[in-house]
């Protein structure tokens, strides 16, 4: 014990001393695979951009994370994140790149994290390969490139978890509470998703400190409390604020953050109830399938392009969309069907299963001999805290009805540390020729080299043949060579073990740069060939790239391009052309206008050829506005404060980031919030706070009072004074609408 305590102390004095030389390129490679062209996203996610806008523009907005200025409504979560985005564009400008940025350098910060987490008991070997496999987990960076905020969450909750490993090693009861305060900072960010950790906090503070079961108990509850109250501190503060006082809290259907936190974002989504109280938020999940499947791929200095549309012409355009492996698309948003094996199904193995099985055995290593009674080494518990993170979330996954892919970003953290301890660790059982445990190296090798392959499998035409072949031939020759050389003791079973490493993170780096290859989806971001789909499966196929895919919508007021019966969105449910699936699918795989809408909307581009401009005005929403319509409304408001109303905020985020100047979006993000009444419309008209509005068929669950009272005291305004006629300029999800004026006296 002396001896191994000397080698900590002198393993510490080092450190201080000098730079750990083999992490730079590993940081190097998180900084490009986060940092590299986010100045090309014009717009990232328009929905929270927008919002950005609008909290730039007072303390009031800033506060409430208010998704318009006028402060009607607010955005779905936590104001926190959006906090740090806006003082970024603050110092930086208002721009794509500056919203994104907080949260590429909260997924390099997590790589450090990680390394110095794994490092201190693990060694220095563990440590770096667990930040380049964080690094190179595909989901990471595709997320880290959008100011969506998992990845800024991760960040936190790595914070949280180095506090906690300080509490347990100084023995400090000031870091604990400092650990779980910073969990509650962390659901100020998205909610009940920051707890997912908690069990991973309490097991490991039971087992691994050193003080009786009161004080353990007497701690533990002191943080929890202090954790709860950080959590609900803000939430109390808008609750009790007089909803007159404050925008409307989005998504919710009672004007209430904890009704948020703990229904829409919280056991709704492991239940997959979408739909409460009668108004429709299945409609919000279809709203944002549809709105994300919008975005555009404009990459002018990709060379990737002209590839990808060639493997488009190579299929039929009549071809359905499909999931990886060819079957059509299970569950909403591609994440699969609940069950055991969830996360090695196509559409989520992609994304972040690439080392299961090698974690797997990791697992098995480094527990093997664990007695259930008997002091624990360091090792061993904080294996066992990555563990206790990595299965409730796991389980989580496998049987959550409703969430996005993005998400399993979550599990990003305990797979990569188990990589990197379990990869130590089962090479120092294989050199020691430790009985049984010696063959867990190569037959972690060989399983995962298996998935990869499978994973692979489905993206022939577009990745080839010689790469999936390559990681198989490899990584059974190697496994096989390192089963046959157990007895070896020289440099040559050394570097077939570092070739084996090198083999097994081949493709997920691959994987992990599309997102810069192919372009991203800001708005349901993933990684793949397809990464700019956002839909989680293989690229579309078309006989041309103008017919393949969901992207190149107009915004309203444009009229649509030339048709093609082969990209119409299919009629609404109830019509004789069956049923949808979840999420606006129709069974044959293709998009669906919303309930209501009676137009036969366009099916638009998806991957383009090289872009016009060197800016991705992607988002989700619609990329660009109607500028015809936009100096229309200018030159005719009369002092109204809201430039106009629509029913959703697909139409108005783009407006809102163009002008800064408030866009009323009546049914919050979705259309589905029910937070106008007539009598309260004709109020606000009345006031002269707005006057014109466009309707289209899109949110019509929780408003359709409103709508029909608009339509039956308004004047519907020409569409030649508003309408643009350009074909180059790009259709909205909410498709062709119409421009109302109401003026009551």
């Amino acid at each position: 014990m002396k001896h191994m305590n000397s080698e900590v102390k002198e393993e510490r004095t080092s450190n201080k001393k000098r730079i750990d030389l083999f992490l730079v390129p590993i940081v190097l490679i998180a900084a490009f695979l986060n940092l590299f062209k986010i100045w090309t996203d014009e717009y990232a996610n328009a929905y929270y951009t927008a919002a950005v806008k609008s909290m730039l523009q007072s303390l009031h907005n800033f506060f409430y994370a208010s998704f318009d200025p006028g402060g009607y409504v607010t955005i779905d979560k936590p104001p926190v994140v959006f906090w740090i985005q806006t003082i970024s564009a603050k110092i930086f400008g208002f721009h794509g790149w500056s919203v994104i940025l907080p949260q590429a350098l909260a997924g390099i910060g997590s790589v450090l994290l990680l390394y110095v987490l794994v490092k201190r008991t693990f060694g220095v070997w563990a440590g770096r390969f667990a930040a380049l496999a964080m690094a190179l987990t595909p989901i990471v960076p595709a997320v880290s490139r959008t100011n969506n905020i998992d990845s800024m969450l991760v960040f936190t909750l790595l914070v949280a978890t180095w506090m906690l490993f300080r509490a347990v090693r100084t023995a400090k009861f000031g870091w604990v509470l400092a650990a779980f305060a910073m969990i509650g900072v962390a659901f100020n960010m998205k909610m009940l998703q920051a707890y997912m950790v908690l069990p991973a906090f309490y097991v490991f503070y039971v087992v691994a400190t050193k003080i009786n079961w009161k004080k353990k108990i007497a701690f533990l509850t002191t943080a929890t409390a202090l954790m709860l109250a950080v959590s609900v501190s803000w939430a109390v503060v808008v609750d009790s604020t007089s909803a007159d006082k404050r925008p409307y809290m989005g998504s919710s259907q009672t004007n209430s953050v904890l009704e948020l936190a703990f229904g829409y974002n919280g056991i709704n989504r492991l239940t997959g109830n979408t739909s409460v109280t009668g108004s429709s938020h299945k409609q919000s999940a279809q709203t944002e399938q549809q709105t994300a499947s919008s975005e555009t791929k404009q990459n002018s200095n990709s060379s990737a392009d002209s590839s990808q549309s060639s493997n488009q012409r190579k299929s039929s355009s009549s071809q359905k969309m499909q999931a990886p492996g060819g079957g059509n698309q299970n569950g909403m948003f591609n994440t699969g069907n609940p069950g055991p094996f969830r996360l090695f199904q196509k559409g989520l193995s992609d994304q972040i299963s690439w080392l299961l099985p090698f974690v797997i055995f990791s697992i098995v290593g480094l527990f093997a001999g664990v007695k259930f009674k008997g002091s624990y080494t360091t090792k061993q518990k904080e294996s066992l805290f990555w563990l206790a993170w990595l299965l409730p979330v796991a389980v989580f996954f496998s049987i959550a009805g409703f969430f996005h892919q993005y998400y399993l970003i979550m599990l990003a953290p305990p797979i990569a540390a188990f990589a990197g301890a379990g990869a130590v660790a089962l090479w120092s059982m294989y050199k020691q020729h430790n009985g049984w445990k010696s063959w867990l190296l190569p037959g972690g090798i060989l399983t995962t080299a298996a998935l990869q392959v499978y994973i692979m499998s489905p993206y022939v035409s577009s990745i080839g043949v010689a790469p999936i072949a390559g990681v198989g031939a490899l990584g059974v020759i190697l496994a096989l060579v390192l089963a046959v050389r157990k007895q070896r003791k020289n440099s040559l079973t050394n570097y077939l073990g570092a070739a084996a490493m090198v083999v097994l993170l081949a493709m997920p780096a691959y994987w992990a740069m599309t997102p810069i290859i192919y372009g991203g989806n800001s708005m349901l971001p993933s990684a793949g060939p397809d990464s700019s789909s956002g839909m989680g499966g293989p690229p579309s196929t078309a006989t041309n790239s103008k017919q393949s895919g969901f992207n190149g919508m107009q915004p309203p007021g444009s009229s649509s391009g030339n048709s093609s019966s082969n990209n119409q969105m299919q009629p609404p449910s109830g019509s004789s052309n069956g049923g949808q699936m979840p999420g606006g699918l129709s069974n044959n795989g293709q998009m669906q206008p919303p309930s209501g809408s009676s137009n036969s909307v366009q099916m638009p581009n998806s991957f383009s050829n090289k872009s016009s401009s060197s800016k991705r005005k992607s988002g989700g929403m619609n990329a660009e506005v109607n500028q015809k319509l936009l100096n229309y409304l200018t030159k005719n408001n009369t002092g109204e404060k809201y430039l106009f109303a629509t029913t959703d905020s697909t139409s108005a985020a783009p407006y809102i980031i163009k002008t800064g100047k408030p866009v009323m979006a009546m049914g919050g993000f979705s259309g589905s919030d029910p937070i106008l009444t007539v009598s309260k419309l004709e109020a606000m008209i009345k006031k002269g706070e707005v006057k014109y509005f466009y309707l289209s068929g899109m949110g019509k669950g929780g408003q359709s009072d409103v709508i029909t009272w608009i339509k039956e005291n308004s004047k519907e305004i020409p569409s030649s004074k508003w309408q643009s006629t350009s074909s180059s300029v790009q259709q909205g999800p909410s498709g062709n609408g119409m421009l109302y004026e109401i003026t009551l006296k």
